[in-house]
């Protein structure tokens, strides 16, 4: 890999010479056309020679708190620009690179070492009309190992808060126990129906709705809590009725059998679960992946050395995001381990689903 290579900050208000005399107009373009900052932007470029000038460069960007490194496009020498990205991606110890499909080939990205990931269930799909666009192709390369064998197919979320349904929705179409052509819209709204406690989903109802659906899966909730949760923002009768709700899913956790365990779950038996082949339907707080501390629902369903890998059915296309960003996500434990204890309280909620 190449060992000379620099780091240098973005600024799409001022592109370098250096860059503009090896990056097209219309790519520049497009890295300006939203704003990146929210998400680290940096140029990795590699010198020509003894001038001034670059032979390569790469846009580089990562959501905060997690162990990867997204190239944009890479310009110029493209080979040479990877090798950079990739020696910078080493030394930052990170897990893994995943590749924006906007300009490079299946053939360039196969001969650096990408793998190419499947497209999302919802690309040319009909109510994904109103989806941010993305790039028709992406690639991965992880760093150690070979990453997650049997991935679960990507889905982004058709609302602000049906997070809880898809996420539930894609650990059974990893499991086969949901057809990939069957996940769509009306699966989505209708498992979150059963679930929601208006909007969101709470863990112990999220968990009833599960097993009413897919009654041959192993069911467990854990939550270090006998409070309502995920109701701090309101207050009087729109936090009661709320809480009513909750209690009446407890309930219908007992009479339907699944197991509502009052302890934490650890990050050690987060991995555990994994390695049991159980996906894990994580609540987390986007305050440090996206800066605004909303819960939300992802799917652990992997593990990487210092890592979990995780599907976020969101991503957040005005800083630049794309599903490249949100699939095979890989964060490191510390930061899952943070981003998971969510409310005044600092609770832990997850639902596990075994694979009958």
């Amino acid at each position: 890999m190449t060992s000379t290579y620099a780091v240098l900050p973005y600024d799409a208000t001022a592109w370098p010479p250096a860059l503009r005399r090896i990056a097209r107009p219309e790519v520049l373009e497009r890295w300006g056309a939203v704003d990146r900052s929210p998400h680290a932007p940096r140029l990795v470029t590699v010198a020509e020679g003894d001038s001034d000038g670059w032979s390569a460069a790469a846009l580089v960007t990562a959501r905060p708190g997690t162990a990867y490194v997204k190239i944009v496009d890479a310009v110029g020498d493209v080979p040479a620009a990877v090798d950079a990205v990739l020696s910078y991606a080493d030394e930052q110890r990170l897990a893994q690179i995943t590749w924006e499909g906007w300009t490079v080939s299946a053939e360039d990205a196969a001969a650096a070492g990408f793998a190419p990931l499947r497209l999302p269930l919802t690309h040319g799909r009909e109510e994904a009309a109103d989806e941010p666009a993305g790039p028709g192709s992406g690639y991965v390369r992880w760093t150690a190992g070979e990453g997650i064998a049997e991935p679960p197919p990507y889905y982004r979320q058709s609302t602000h808060f049906t997070c809880g349904a898809v996420t539930a929705l894609l650990a059974r179409a990893q499991a086969g126990a949901v057809p990939r052509h069957a996940l769509d819209r009306e699966a989505e709204l209708t498992l979150w129906r059963d679930a929601t406690n208006f909007p969101a989903c709470e863990p112990v109802g999220l968990g009833v709705a599960v097993r009413r659906r897919w009654p041959a899966a192993s069911v467990e909730v854990f939550l270090d809590t006998d409070e309502p949760v995920l109701l701090d923002h309101l207050s009087g009768s729109e936090r009661e009725w709320r809480a009513v709700l909750q209690r009446a899913s407890r309930s219908d956790a007992r009479r339907s059998g699944v197991p509502v365990d009052g302890r934490r779950l650890s990050l050690t038996g987060l991995r555990e679960a994994i390695g049991r082949r159980q996906r894990v339907l994580l609540l987390v707080s986007l305050a440090t992946m996206q800066g605004f501390d909303v819960p939300h629902w992802v799917l652990c369903h992997g593990v990487v050395p210092g890592a979990v890998v995780v599907e976020d059915p969101w991503f957040n296309a005005a800083a630049g995001e794309t599903w490249v960003d949100a699939h095979l996500l890989p964060v490191p434990d510390a930061s899952l381990d943070a981003m998971s204890l969510l409310g005044e309280e600092r609770v832990r909620g997850a639902v596990l689903i075994g694979p009958g």
